[in-house]
C-alpha cells in the first residue's frame, strides 16, 4: 500500500462538505485529485473505468440519477465525461436539502453550454495544484506563511532549511506530481513530468473537445512559452519565436492552443494587481507567463537538473514558478490570490499575495542571495509608493501586512528594513 500524503486541500474539503451539497475538485491530471477525494468518499464511481465506462456513459444519458445512488459522500471521478451528471447532482442536492453528498473531480474545464445550471450555491469549486514542497515532505514547514499574516513581527531569525540549491533544482525538474514520489530512482522520478507532457500534447489536447490538434506544434508552443516563463513577454513575440525556430503558426492556432492549455489547467498566468496606485496610463495590466507546475517548463525545454545547475538565470525563472505554486497552495484555505505588480516606470514586484479579507503581502523570489538587494529595493519602493498615495488620498487600501524575499538559501532572518528573508525549504 502506498502511503497517502496529506494535502492542504484535505482540510478545505472537510470543511466544505459540512455545509455544501457537493464539491467539485478541478486541476491538472496526475495532481492527486482522485486519491485525495477517495480519502473523504464513502462510495466511488470512476467514469474512466474501462470495464464499466460504456455502461456508465449510457446510463448518464438516459438515467443520470441512477449513477448517484450509493453511500454519501459519493465520488464521481472525471465527471466531465458525462456532463449530464452536473445537472443531476444539482437536482439531487436541491431535492435532498442535505450537505456533503457528492465529490466530483475533473481535469478539464467543461463547456458551459453542456450544462443547464451553474450549480451556484450547491456545488463549490476547489482548484487542486500539484504538491507543494511541504506536502512532499521536503520543506520542513518551520515558518507558516499564514502565521506571518497574523503576526508580522514573528521571530524567524535562525530558522534553517534542509534543502540545498541542487535539491531545489531537482524538485523543480521533478515537479509536484504525487506519483513521482513513488518511483525508486531519480531518473524514474524525472520521467513523470516528461510523460505528462507527452500525453498532454499527444492525447489530452485532442480529447478535450474532439478537435484534432498537431502535437508537434503544441510542443513547439510549450517550448517557446517555457523560454519566457516568469516574464511579461508578449504573445506576438512568442508566436514570432515559434515561427523562427519551429515553423509557421498562425495567431488563431496559437490562441486556440493557449486556450486549450488553460482549460487543461496547464497554463496558470499571474494576473496584475490593480489597486490604482498609479494612474491608469502608467499601469501595466499584462499577465506574467506561468505554468501550474515548474516541471512543465523543464520538460518542455528538455533540461536536466545538471544543466539547470549551470544555468541559474533560467533556474531563477523556474524557481519563481515553484514558489508561486507553493504559495498558492499554502494560502488557498484563506482565499489567497497570487498577483503581481508592474508599472510603466518598471517598478516590479513578483508577488502580491492577497487574502479574502483584503490583507496582502509583498513578496520577491530569488534563488540565490546576490539579487537580494534588488528585490528588497523593489519591495520598499512599492510600499513607499502605497503610503504616499494613501496620504494624498488617491487610494484607500491598507499597508502590506509584511514584505518578504523567498529564496533558495539556508537561513531565515529579518533584515533591518523589516523584510523577512525566508528559504522556500522552511515555508508551509
Amino acid at each position: 500500500m502506498k502511503k497517502y500524503l496529506d494535502r492542504y486541500l484535505d482540510d478545505e474539503l472537510d470543511e466544505l462538505l459540512e455545509y455544501m451539497g457537493a464539491v467539485l475538485i478541478v486541476g491538472p491530471k496526475w495532481c492527486g485529485k482522485t486519491t485525495t477525494a477517495e480519502q473523504h468518499a464513502k462510495s466511488v464511481i470512476q467514469l474512466q473505468d474501462p470495464t464499466y465506462s460504456k455502461n456508465y456513459l449510457k446510463l448518464a444519458d438516459v438515467d443520470p440519477l441512477s449513477l448517484l445512488e450509493g453511500k454519501k459522500p459519493r465520488l464521481i471521478d472525471e465527471w466531465q465525461m458525462a456532463p449530464e451528471l452536473w445537472d443531476a447532482v444539482r437536482y439531487s442536492v436541491d431535492e435532498s436539502d442535505d450537505d456533503g453528498l457528492y465529490i466530483l473531480t475533473g481535469s478539464t474545464v467543461v463547456d458551459d453550454t453542456k450544462i443547464n445550471h451553474s450549480g451556484a450555491g450547491r456545488i463549490h469549486r476547489l482548484l487542486m495544484r500539484p504538491m507543494s514542497l511541504y506536502e512532499s515532505n521536503e520543506s520542513n514547514g518551520k515558518i507558516s506563511l499564514m502565521d506571518l499574516f497574523d503576526n508580522p513581527d514573528l521571530n524567524i531569525n535562525g530558522i534553517t532549511s534542509d534543502l540545498t540549491v541542487p535539491d531545489l533544482i531537482f524538485a523543480m525538474c521533478r515537479g509536484g506530481w504525487p506519483e513521482s514520489l513513488n518511483k525508486k530512482t531519480r531518473k524514474q522520478q524525472l520521467m513523470i513530468a516528461r510523460s505528462y507532457l507527452n500525453i498532454l500534447c499527444e492525447i489530452d489536447t485532442t480529447t478535450i473537445d474532439g478537435v484534432k490538434r498537431n502535437p508537434d506544434k503544441i510542443k513547439s508552443l510549450l517550448k517557446s512559452y517555457s523560454r519566457n516563463i516568469s516574464s511579461f513577454t508578449k504573445n506576438t513575440m512568442i508566436i514570432a519565436d515559434i515561427q523562427e525556430h519551429h515553423g509557421s503558426m498562425s495567431e488563431a492556432t496559437y490562441y486556440d492552443y493557449i486556450n486549450v492549455l488553460k482549460q487543461l489547467f496547464v497554463i496558470d498566468e499571474i494576473k496584475a494587481w490593480g489597486p490604482k496606485i498609479r494612474s491608469k496610463t502608467a499601469m501595466r495590466n499584462s499577465s506574467k507567463k506561468n505554468f501550474i507546475d515548474p516541471s512543465i517548463a523543464v520538460a518542455a525545454l528538455e533540461l536536466t537538473p545538471e544543466q539547470l545547475l549551470y544555468d541559474l538565470d533560467t533556474g531563477g525563472h523556474i524557481f519563481e514558478s515553484l514558489c508561486i505554486r507553493d504559495i498558492n497552495v499554502y494560502s488557498a484555505q484563506r482565499g489567497g490570490k497570487v498577483l503581481q505588480y508592474h508599472d510603466q516606470d518598471d517598478l516590479e514586484v513578483d508577488c502580491v499575495l492577497v487574502l479574502s479579507n483584503g490583507d496582502y503581502a509583498l513578496i520577491e523570489f530569488k534563488l540565490g542571495s546576490r539579487e537580494e538587494e534588488d528585490g528588497a529595493s523593489n519591495l520598499v519602493k512599492l510600499k513607499d509608493l502605497i503610503i504616499k498615495r494613501k496620504e494624498s488620498g488617491d487610494i484607500n487600501i491598507p499597508e502590506p501586512k509584511f514584505m518578504a524575499i523567498v529564496n533558495g538559501g539556508k537561513v531565515a532572518y529579518t533584515r533591518e528594513d523589516g523584510i523577512k528573508v525566508i528559504p522556500i525549504g522552511c515555508l508551509c
